[in-house]
């Protein structure tokens, strides 16, 4: 599984560190890895799905250099194809614990089916849903024609002729009547009880299958976390279950250590090779939930590769997290308008709006040690640029961060697309949501999305890019890159989006305009900052 380079790599000087695997620029020899391995991809076009592949390269004990690759979970329906490292623990051998209690649980949800849909089990809840239909209406007539008779006693007590005879007389008919009413009462709930026991005994023992599947599924999924045993740089092992005890989430999630880069660092151990730089890339189809470009770099996933990664480069001399490092001066802040409320600052690209877990330096600290009560009252990602709004009072952050959910303030970007959009004026709508396994990146989902609008106007088409205005109707988390992006919007990635397209020197996204109403004078108030690309 060790490739040996197929061109000349001599030019290229080794890495000094290990790349830090949620944010780098390929190495060169991952680049070079990462071309031979897509050549050998277009040699199997029957492998058309869109699929995560990694490159590891690693240096042997006699000194030569090679690489590996890998591809995340199953490729084809297989997890074993020449050219690819092996997965950590295979769990698709036919006569391994996982497959013949993947069959058991298969048997679970077929006897499942079966019940759910038995004949006489529907028949019982049918006809106990018309004989509490019925119940409901027979006693609705009864009570009110308990409410009638009622009516004509109290008109006839009224009467001055009525002898004391005829007042017992109305006390044993109400008193019939409401016993009478009691003794429907008691015929209907008596069937009821006849109808709900059958179908309740039956739906008793299809709950205790679906338990039974649950407990089953979680005891096999623990059982091949626990097979997962993963090695470091220095030799020590530990399985998923003790990678993942000290996380927030405590149990792994399903497909941890079945990613590339995992299979990549195991198998070079095994081998007592040396990694010296990883990358992985998407090749295949896109994907119609995560923007995913072909032949696009990116990172490792923060969600089910994080803590393994962290476990697995123990021992090995890795990059400095690049969002981590250095803080950026106070003159880099260009201030478009100050006053006693309010600020209005024009960030830089590379600037965090507020302070993040691994990163203090941002436009809002910056900007509190001049200002003490400075908040920044919107954000903008890190790598865009533009207009940000910073409040210099509790009372002027309350009236603006109302604004923002009332939708009172209006914004323009202004993007450069790697790709032609073809109509010159549109919209789109496209519900977001997080993706759960590696944050901060979002995900398009039609079911479970939070909505997210986007109108767009284009500006200028050149050299096969677009130069494009975009008017958010919705706040969420990147959702002008995903809509740029995704293939349900207009597939044209922004120019610079390491997340989303292809990364560059930055990321062509400016928040060009902004407008809204002064907390203290309502004075409404507009403002602008030239692009720089």
């Amino acid at each position: 599984m060790l490739h040996p380079f197929h061109t000349d790599i001599s030019g290229i000087t080794l890495p000094t560190r290990f790349t830090y695997p949620f944010c780098y620029t390929p190495h060169p020899l991952c680049v070079r890895a990462a071309e031979e391995v897509q050549q050998y991809l277009a040699g199997h076009p029957e492998w058309g799905e869109g699929k995560m592949f990694g490159v590891l390269v690693v240096q042997a004990d006699a000194g030569e250099v090679g690489y590996l690759a890998a591809f995340s979970g199953i490729l084809a329906g297989k997890n074993r194809l020449p050219f690819f490292v092996p997965p950590v623990y295979d769990l698709l051998q036919p006569d391994g614990f996982f497959k013949q209690g993947e069959a058991e649980i298969s048997a679970l949800n077929a006897r499942i089916a079966q019940m759910e849909q038995d004949k006489e089990y529907l028949h019982q809840k049918e006809a106990f849903r018309q004989c509490e239909t019925a119940m409901r209406d027979s006693l609705d007539t009864a009570r009110q024609a308990l409410k009638a008779a009622k009516a004509k006693r109290e008109e006839r007590r009224r009467s001055p002729a009525l002898t004391s005879e005829e007042a017992d007389a109305l006390v044993r008919e109400s008193q019939f009547q409401k016993a009478e009413y009691k003794r429907l009462e008691k015929r209907w709930k008596e069937r009821m009880e006849e109808l709900r026991l059958p179908a309740e005994m039956h739906e008793a023992r299809l709950q205790a299958l679906k338990h039974e599947r649950k407990t089953r599924s979680a005891d096999l999924q623990l059982r091949l976390f626990r097979q997962f045993r993963l090695l470091n740089y220095r030799g020590e092992v530990k399985d998923l279950c003790e990678i993942f005890a000290d996380t927030v989430q405590r149990i792994p999630p399903a497909g941890a250590g079945e990613c590339a880069a995992p299979k990549l660092l195991q198998y070079a151990y095994l081998h007592s090779w040396k990694p010296l730089a990883m990358a992985e890339f998407w090749w295949g189809a896109p994907s119609q939930t995560e923007v995913r470009q072909q032949g696009c770099y990116y990172p490792s996933c923060t969600g089910k590769c994080g803590p393994i990664l962290r476990h697995m480069l123990q021992g090995l001399d890795v990059e400095k997290n690049p969002l981590g490092q250095g803080n950026r001066p106070d003159t880099d802040l260009e201030i478009i308008y100050e006053d006693d409320a309010l600020l209005v600052v024009n960030k830089p690209s590379g600037l965090l709006s507020v302070p993040g877990k691994e990163t203090a330096a941002s436009v809002q600290t910056l900007m509190q040690a001049r200002r003490p009560q400075a908040l920044a009252v919107h954000r903008l990602d890190m790598d865009t640029s533009g207009l940000l709004l910073i409040a210099k009072t509790k009372e002027a952050y309350r009236c603006l961060q109302a604004q923002f959910e009332q939708r009172l303030v209006r914004k323009r970007y202004i993007a450069l697309l790697d790709g032609l959009v073809p109509n010159d004026r549109g919209s789109i709508s496209l519900p977001l949501r997080p993706d759960l396994h590696d944050r901060p990146r979002q995900v398009a989902d039609l079911t479970h999305g939070k909505p997210a609008i986007t109108d767009y106007e284009v500006l200028e088409r050149r050299n096969g890019r677009t130069l494009i205005a975009f008017y958010p109707q919705t706040g969420r988390t990147h959702q002008l890159r995903v809509h740029a992006a995704h293939p349900l919007g207009l597939h044209c990635p922004i120019v610079g989006d390491a997340l989303y397209g292809m990364p560059a020197e930055r990321l062509c996204l400016h928040a060009e305009r902004l407008e809204f109403t002064h907390p203290v004078t309502g004075e409404r108030m507009t403002f602008q900052a030239q692009i720089r690309f």
